[in-house]
């Protein structure tokens, strides 16, 4: 973890309350904290650093540990490795769906915030446009992947061919990405450890419908989000699924409660403070979708529609 997060993050345990970390390094490497952790005096949680990574998930905190989640598992990680850089591997499938979703931001100074970042494609993206740029899971194969690319700018990817056949490929992280402007941290996307009003650009890609409580979530981007000049891009399929979340919580997809109706409309709505929303309210900037795909095997693929907001602070 970068020493320049050490005086930014908070404890996501002890939110709405902003307290402060303290910090014991044991090992580390320029600027660069390999090892060491971040205790809360206030509720007594330890979060770990390990290898570098920084694990701020209050629900993951023991030892990093990797859980049993689908997104833990080695051919999901291939996936969305292929997802995010199958374009810049030159493979014809590939959509460009992170450069049309980076394309949509603005450059700016202060810092951004890639919430569900999974292997890092936006984050690199942002490092162009802004000053810092976190990207935040809650997987951490996917973090210690993205964080790996960080470090090292190329990885060796078997893509699964057929059945128990790979192939390798061989990713390289374009010069123009700026390593020293990124960092990314194991988290989790409806308490995220950073006080308000710190970010200029926030994102949330393809992630409300994979969260337990999307509105909160929405609540969380908000509160990080500076009070003038910021932007905020949310991008979704609206795959609502139980799975995922309870009916009751879902930000759309239903016919009864306060979030019936269409995703799109409600994320509209409580941006614009015409539902249950916060203050000050978002314009809209843009409106939209995004083709994007992921590869299971190399016969098969699933499209994605995933439908965007652009929203801005004036």
């Amino acid at each position: 973890m970068k020493r320049i997060l050490l005086n930014m993050l908070i404890c996501p345990a002890c939110l709405p309350d902003e307290t402060a970390l303290d910090s014991r390094i044991i090992e580390e490497q320029g600027e660069d904290i390999l090892e060491g952790s971040l205790s809360c005096a206030q509720c007594g949680t330890i979060y770990p650093i390990q290898d570098g990574i920084a694990f701020l998930n209050p629900a993951s905190i023991e030892k990093g540990a990797i859980g049993d989640s689908k997104y833990e598992t080695a051919p999901v990680l291939s996936s969305y490795l292929w997802s995010h850089y199958g374009d810049i591997l030159g493979d014809p499938e590939a959509t460009p769906a992170y450069r049309e979703w980076a394309d949509l931001m603005r450059a700016h100074s202060g810092m951004a915030i890639d919430a569900g970042s999974a292997v890092g494609r936006f984050t690199f993206e942002m490092s162009l446009k802004s000053d810092f740029v976190v990207g935040v899971d809650n997987s951490t194969s996917f973090i210690r992947c993205a964080r790996k690319l960080m470090t090292d700018r190329r990885m060796k990817i078997d893509l699964k061919e057929e059945g128990d056949l790979v192939r390798e490929a061989g990713l390289t992280l374009p010069e123009a990405w700026d390593s020293r402007k990124v960092e990314f941290i194991v988290g989790d996307a409806q308490s995220l450890p950073f006080p308000a009003g710190v970010f200029s650009s926030l994102a949330s890609l393809n992630l409300i419908d994979k969260v337990p409580v999307p509105v909160r979530h929405m609540k969380e981007m908000h509160r990080l989000a500076g009070e003038r000049g910021a932007q905020f891009l949310v991008s979704d399929p609206f795959s609502w699924s139980q799975d995922a979340a309870d009916q009751e919580n879902w930000l759309g997809g239903t016919d009864r409660g306060p979030f019936s109706g269409r995703g799109m409309e409600n994320i509209i709505a409580l941006l614009r403070n015409e539902r249950n929303g916060w203050s000050p309210p978002w314009d809209i900037e843009k409106k939209g979708h995004i083709w994007w795909k992921i590869r299971t095997h190399a016969n098969h693929f699933e499209l994605i529609r995933s439908c965007f907001v652009k929203a801005v602070r004036n």
